[in-house]
């Protein structure tokens, strides 16, 4: 299964474990899953960070990328293919990632690994 991790999701695994549901870790460390981050969740930190209101990752954008690369994930651009669905998604959620991100799952076939009850209104699979 291929996997999307939310931003939230990635910087859980690296940093609260414990955080995660029981089902997202177990589906994380199945060798059978590919998971997969959007440099749109990095773009996110970035931001975040240099405004102050990113505290749940010691280091801003370039620690959370290093952290990544430790992790066997792919990093997905963004294409425009992402942005045509974006373009075409209900408003039901306004964060701009958080939609980006729902619209890189349906185009790739991904399910998306979040807590945000929102994404999961989407028709796209996402577990918790």
């Amino acid at each position: 299964m291929k996997l999307l991790l939310d931003t939230h999701t990635a910087i859980w695994w690296i940093n609260e474990r414990k955080r995660l549901s029981p089902k997202v870790d177990s589906m994380l460390l199945d060798g059978a899953n590919t998971r997969y981050l959007s440099i749109a969740s990095a773009w996110e930190i970035a931001i975040k960070t240099s405004i102050g209101k990113f505290g749940g990752f010691a280091g801003g954008v370039d620690a959370f990328l290093a952290k990544m690369e430790e992790i066997p994930l792919s990093i997905l651009p963004i294409a425009p293919r992402h942005l045509k669905i974006v373009e075409t998604l209900p408003l039901i959620h306004r964060d701009p990632f958080d939609r980006l991100l729902v619209a890189t799952a349906k185009a790739e076939g991904m399910t998306i690994l979040t807590a945000d009850e929102n994404i999961g209104r989407y028709e796209v699979p996402s577990v918790w």
